[in-house]
This record gives structure tokens, sequence and C-alpha cells, in this order.
């Protein structure tokens, strides 16, 4: 029989490391894997909650700039609109025509002056009566 000699124990020792080398590289994989899908069901549940905690902050600063737009346009409109106005008073008076309140006020003259002439009227028709 022949004896073993180093060379033959020392390739036997290689390749028995380099197993067990692959054995816990392969290990170490699936380890990886495992943490990977706890940890990532971790991580997916978190990215979810800081959405749902980004959208509504969103959403509140959406409005927020939504509300303070629509107040700026409503409230240059609303300039643009007495622009407008006065400039048509202006032009309107430049021509003689009277203004809405102006007019109101002739009719309410006109009521008061037709209400003093029928007394006026009646006080005489009574008077002459006699």
């Amino acid at each position: 029989m022949a004896e073993k000699t180093s060379e033959e124990e020392g390739g036997k020792d290689v390749r028995s490391e380099l197993k067990e080398s692959a054995q816990r590289i392969w290990l170490a994989g699936l380890g990886a894997f495992a943490v990977a899908e706890e940890e990532g069901t971790k991580m997916f549940n978190t990215l979810v909650e800081r959405g749902r905690e980004w959208e509504a902050h969103s959403r509140e600063r959406v409005d927020e700039v939504r509300s303070e737009a629509r107040s700026k346009v409503g409230d240059r409109f609303d300039d643009l609109e007495n622009k407008i106005d006065a400039r048509i008073t202006e032009a309107m008076h430049r021509f003689g025509v009277p203004t809405r309140d102006e007019i109101r006020d002739l009719s309410r003259r006109v009521e008061e002056l037709t209400a003093k002439l029928e007394t006026l009227h009646t006080n005489r028709g009574t008077g002459s009566a006699n």
C-alpha cells in the first residue's frame, strides 16, 4: 500500500476549504435574501406610511397655494372691475348721462314733489268747495 503523500493531503485540505467556503457563501447569500425580504417588507411599509404623510402634507399645501392664488386673482379682478366702472362712469358724466344713484335720487324727488302737488291739489279742491 502506498502511503499518502503530503501533496495529496494538501489537496484534500484545499478542496475541503473550498467546499466549506462555497457552503458559507451560499448560506450568506440565503441569509442576505432572508434579511432583504424581512427588511424589504419593513422598508416597504415604512415607505407607504411616509407616502401617506407626504400626500396629506402635499394636499394641504396645494390647497393653501390654490386659495392664495384664487384670492390674488379675485382681488385683481375686483380692482380691474372697479377701474372699469370708474372709467365708464367718467365717460357717462362727460356725455351727460346720469348714474344709477342720480336717477334714484331724481326719482325719489319726483315722488316727493308729486305727493306735495297732490296734497296741494286736494287742499285747493276742498277749499274751493266751501
